[in-house]
């Protein structure tokens, strides 16, 4: 029997040669398999959603790759990372390659971006005088603010922002890790201005 064809590769300029020959082995959803890192970005690009997310970093908080990895699974706009520049990438997973991210030295430069992009800042912390996230009405083009685990939210942050929103709790402890709190927000808006006809 004679040798079979080899087949030529899809035309197609998002698919990677190189990722084509030797197998797509990264944590992407099969529609992006075989993608270039470029297309996979300009296609979440355009899906993204309006809502920002921005974790205070003043003690390097581990939370910040979980935040980050979160973000990408819901297309968030962007990550502001507030404070150290450098963070734990760990619990990213990699995706950070795919969100975009922004770092802003301090709150005030933080909220001076909010202002000129139009977003309604939303601290999101377990504090007298919160309203229930559970039944707030998350403003549709919005920054969710979070604090770093321990102290929460940072006084000058919550006193700019329009709201400040609380996850209710029924057990023991006073707080929930930082980057289960940054889901639970998202998804809350996830569930009140997304499309779901868009999600994979």
């Amino acid at each position: 029997m004679g040798r079979r064809a080899r087949r030529p590769p899809p035309d197609d300029p998002r698919l990677d040669p190189e990722l084509l020959l030797g197998g797509d082995r990264r944590n992407v959803v099969d529609a992006y398999r075989y993608w270039t890192r470029e297309a996979i970005v300009a296609d979440i690009d355009r899906r993204r959603h309006p809502f920002h997310v921005a974790i205070e970093n003043f003690g390097h908080d581990a939370n910040i790759g979980t935040v980050v990895r979160t973000a990408n699974a819901f297309a968030a706009a962007a990550v502001h990372i507030v404070g150290r520049k450098r963070w734990n990438r760990r619990g990213a997973m990699v995706t950070d390659r795919y969100q975009r991210i922004e770092h802003h030295a301090s709150v005030a430069e933080l909220l001076e971006f909010a202002g000129r992009a139009g977003l309604t800042v939303v601290a999101v912390d377990n504090v007298p005088g919160s309203v229930a996230i559970e039944t707030a009405e998350l403003p549709r083009d919005c920054l969710l603010l979070f604090g770093q685990e321990g102290p929460g939210v940072t006084e000058h942050a919550k006193d700019a922002a329009a709201m400040t929103v609380s996850i209710a709790q029924f057990g023991s402890t006073r707080s929930i890790n930082a980057g289960v709190a940054a889901g639970i927000a998202m998804h809350a808006w996830i569930r009140r201005h997304a499309d779901l006809s868009d999600a994979w």
